[in-house]
């Protein structure tokens, strides 16, 4: 007779809880998918796999309030029908009563515990998948909808066009701005641009190959024959710790580096670092120098030669500026360009402004010089613009940055971020200084996040459990009352929960505050909900 009467009390449970899940996930699905719409452009198929890829995370706050709505109306009604006085009276007692309430509440919470661990990460970083995928159509779409586009994950590049012709990949009056706040620092325009996205395996990057462009800076203005602008773009869904699994914030604790935002930062500081350890070395050859011939008191006198593939530089100094992720000549410069493998000069010019910059972004740095109105001192031509890419980093300079390199070829970006050097009388400059602080920020945030992150979810999915039982003690109570009644007082333990992880994973995350207060109560709500749970359900037992 028990079982029947579990089966009876769990499939009504059941059902209503299965109608009020398919309702609040088709309201909270619709609600969950406009930012992406709106930001990234997507079309009608791609909001359809939105929805779909957005589930999990719809389904990780459902299912509890489901369950506990489920709960509360059906053993609420079980009262007032006097169905539950009849079952007292035939022996049954309320904690067997209670037993199909708690099945469903443990299966919710063992459900919410596997969502939010495993299943709805791996949605998300499917989602950013099926974004990247489609990435060029949205930016067409962005284009064609609001005339810019805003590189996901580096809002410090807009792209502009005055029209887009998506069948051919091509983009007519095209404007790339790069800003740093509010300043614009770089604009490159062209009449007429290809696009080509390339994938990567933690980011892609956009190539916009015009065929004529002109380049504006803070500094010059020029027109380049034939360049391809190229501009990296991360994650644009997954980059949070929110929506990491288990395992990953163990690798991540493992290797920072596994972390994308931890990752670029520390390229960045990577970068800063070369171009500053370059500076310092060409300080100290001229020092050297000077001491070596006393005659030699200025840069000028000073030639300091980059080898590279295919071809090697080597030029005279006169003013050193350096900036971030280059290095500023100026004065009067001799310019020699050089074929590496023969010796032979290919190129000989004398100008009063040139730049060397990192080339790239990645472990293994390669430079590139650039001259602006650089003059032939043979024929007299004027150049405004000459680039030499593919210059090496002088090997001294490459041992220094191995010290920060893991044995998998990976950056150590604790030892980075601490800015400790092996070279004598190198201090880093204000640049450097600034993206290390950022380093050491993001380091200790993103273990504050995963600590937060683990607790919260924890709580929250057992915390599932008390929520239920909770609205299914308020439900047999309230047996005089409107059954809703039941459910808005059920509500109110179940938002104390969520106001301690809340502020929990704030005082957690914030960096001034002890980690281990806001632990304390994220688990302090849980520890309130037990307390409420036992003293309704002592009181049924004595009533």
């Amino acid at each position: 007779m028990t079982l029947t009467l579990h089966k009876y009390i769990f499939r009504e449970l059941f059902r209503v809880f299965l109608l009020t899940l398919i309702a609040l996930t088709l309201i909270l699905s619709l609600g969950s998918i406009l930012q992406p719409i709106q930001q990234y452009g997507a079309g009608p198929r791609q909001v359809m796999i939105f929805m779909f890829y957005f589930l999990p995370i719809t389904l990780t706050f459902v299912l509890p309030m489901a369950a506990l709505f489920a709960g509360a109306l059906v053993y609420g009604r079980f009262t007032s029908d006097n169905e539950l006085d009849a079952c007292r009276a035939s022996g049954i007692s309320i904690l067997s009563l209670v037993l199909p309430g708690l099945l469903l509440a443990i299966v919710v919470a063992i459900s919410n515990l596997f969502l939010s661990f495993y299943v709805m990460p791996t949605f998300v970083q499917l989602a950013e998948k099926s974004l990247k995928a489609d990435i060029k159509q949205m930016l067409f779409r962005s284009l064609e909808q609001k005339g810019y586009y805003q590189i996901p994950g580096y809002e410090d590049y807009l792209l502009y066009a005055d029209y887009a012709d998506a069948r051919n990949d091509t983009l007519y009056g095209v404007v790339l701005t790069r800003v740093e706040g509010i300043q614009i620092k770089e604009i490159n325009t062209t009449e007429s641009a290809k696009i080509k996205i390339v994938p990567h395996e933690q980011s892609n990057e956009i190539q916009i190959t015009p065929h004529n462009i002109y380049r504006f800076s803070t500094d010059h203005a020029v027109k380049v024959s034939s360049t391809v602008v190229t501009t990296e773009f991360g994650s644009l869904l997954a980059d949070n710790i929110a929506f990491k699994k288990l395992d990953e914030m163990r690798e991540i604790k493992n290797d920072l580096t596994k972390f994308a935002p931890i990752a670029k930062s520390a390229r960045d500081t990577l970068t800063q670092l070369t171009i500053e350890l370059l500076a310092f070395d060409i300080r100290n050859n001229v020092e050297e120098s000077i001491q070596t011939d006393p005659n030699s008191n200025s840069l000028s006198q000073m030639r300091f030669e980059l080898a590279g593939e295919p071809n090697s530089v080597r030029f005279t100094l006169s003013h050193m500026t350096l900036l971030k992720n280059q290095i500023n000549f100026s004065g009067d410069i001799d310019f020699i360009e050089s074929d590496t493998a023969s010796g032979r000069t290919i190129h000989h010019f004398k100008s009063k402004d040139a730049s060397l910059r990192i080339e790239s972004n990645l472990l293994e740095h390669t430079l590139a010089m650039d001259l602006r109105n650089a003059t032939d001192p043979e024929t007299g031509e004027i150049k405004m613009w000459h680039s030499v890419t593919g210059l090496k980093v002088p090997r001294n300079i490459e041992r220094t940055i191995d010290q920060f390199n893991t044995s998998k070829g990976s950056i150590n970006a604790m030892k980075l971020a601490s800015g400790v050097t092996d070279v004598p009388g190198f201090a880093a400059g204000p640049e450097l200084a600034e993206l290390e602080g950022a380093l050491k920020s993001d380091i200790l945030n993103a273990q504050a996040d995963m600590k937060a992150e683990i607790h919260s979810r924890l709580v929250f999915g057992l915390g599932c459990i008390l929520m239920i039982m909770i609205g299914i003690g308020l439900g047999i109570l309230k047996r005089g009352g409107h059954l809703l009644s039941a459910f808005g007082a059920s509500c109110v333990p179940a938002a104390i929960l969520v106001v301690c992880i809340m502020s929990g994973k704030q005082l957690t995350e914030n960096l001034g505050a002890q980690t281990v207060s806001g632990i304390t109560i994220m688990w302090a709500g849980f520890g309130t909900l037990c307390l409420i749970a036992l003293s309704i359900y002592y009181y049924l037992l004595k009533n």
